[in-house]
């Protein structure tokens, strides 16, 4: 990695979206939206429209199992509990698995109903055990939503029923989906092609083809409506060191929802690959402080960054922006300056520097001691 210093009293904001563009071209498009990101950096290796707001249907309900991934996670009920269905499940519209009020299901079922067979009636007994009531899920999904930084994404319910008010983006699913690509234990419901709940009395059947056609699958949905067109969000592993999710949206058919999420991610892992940016701190020197009870401190960088580039890319450029001085007091962990690494002239991501401690302001007793001190040992 080569690294470059630059001296300037203006810092450069942190930005970790990368579009570096995996090959699909932009002539043509019979779809809406893509991208392809890579889970564990949350880069941006190809996007076309990924920012554009839209419907996406029953990809909502994406958001929906994170927030049920979360608490089976957390212990707040475990998949083996039984749990009742309320008065809430009567008239589901929908794909349902025929919950009556009073009815009884495991989590484990309910939450398979959701993930394969997209039963509402399920999620509402989640959604209810989760918050009291489907209202204050859907407000917690709009909440967590934006802690995960999605700006272009608003929630109406947590089924993905049509509603004009309800909007996300191809990144914004993608975002989602790297989360859930966090919790193992969902695995194996993604990944279900076909199974029964209720005793056997319930088939279910994933819409998402890749569950049982795609090697590299680790899972999330596919969907279709009139409004929304063909939508799918696809994660895969290619058991080298790349996982990545394909979100498509808008596709004028299933053979080109299929086609062009299955590209983008075979030129992910052919085109890519994960590395860190592994800066040598100490090629930094100490900072001037000025007014400070020490003339100097030391800094670091806040994070080495895990990375997508090219794989071709054998090093990164680096450049560091601090300003000649600061001003004390400076508190350990401020921030001083960026890191910012490049691969040529392109900006794969900044990183903030901080300073490694504490320097107070310099007082009339501090300098009072130090001059008595002085006096002392001269007198010794």
């Amino acid at each position: 990695m080569r690294n470059k210093f630059m001296i300037a009293a203006v810092l450069v904001m942190a930005s970790f979206m990368l579009v570096l563009g995996a090959g699909i071209d932009d002539d043509d498009k019979k779809y809406r939206a893509s991208v392809l990101m890579e889970v564990r950096t949350g880069m941006v290796l190809d996007e076309y429209n990924g920012n554009v707001r839209m419907n996406a249907g029953c990809l909502s309900k994406l958001m929906s199992i994170l927030l049920i991934a979360e608490d089976i996670e957390t212990g707040k009920y475990s998949t083996g509990d039984v749990l009742t269905a309320s008065d809430s499940v009567t008239g589901t519209k929908g794909a349902v698995v025929w919950l009556e009020a009073g009815d009884t299901m495991t989590v484990d079922e309910l939450l398979k109903s959701v993930i394969v067979g997209n039963a509402n009636d399920a999620l509402t007994v989640l959604a209810e055990k989760s918050e009291q009531t489907v209202d204050k899920f859907v407000m917690r999904m709009n909440s967590e939503a934006f802690d995960l930084g999605l700006r272009d994404t608003a929630f109406y319910s947590p089924y993905g029923y049509h509603d004009e008010r309800e909007y996300t983006t191809a990144h914004d699913i993608a975002v989602i989906c790297a989360e859930l690509a966090k919790y193992d234990f969902l695995t194996p419901y993604f990944s279900t092609w076909r199974d029964f709940v209720g005793e056997g009395r319930t088939e279910l059947v994933n819409e998402n083809k890749f569950s049982r056609t795609y090697d590299y699958h680790i899972g999330f949905k596919a969907v279709h409506s009139d409004f929304t067109g063909y939508c799918l969000a696809e994660g895969g592993d290619n058991g080298k060191g790349m996982r990545c999710v394909a979100v498509v949206l808008g596709a004028e058919d299933e053979e080109t929802m299929y086609d062009t999420a299955k590209l983008l991610l075979k030129n992910g892992y052919t085109g890519y690959k994960v590395t860190t940016t592994m800066f040598p701190e100490e090629m930094m020197r100490p900072l001037q402080i000025r007014n400070g009870e020490e003339p100097a401190a030391e800094m670091m960088i806040r994070s080495q960054s895990l990375l997508a580039v090219p794989r071709g890319v054998a090093s990164l450029d680096t450049v560091v922006v601090l300003p000649e001085y600061v001003q004390a007091p400076v508190k350990r962990g401020q921030q001083v300056g960026t890191a910012a690494f490049y691969n040529g002239s392109t900006l794969v991501c900044e990183t903030p520097v901080i300073v490694k401690s504490d320097v107070k302001r310099l007082s009339f007793a501090f300098v009072l001691r130090n001059m008595l001190l002085k006096m002392i040992k001269k007198h010794c």
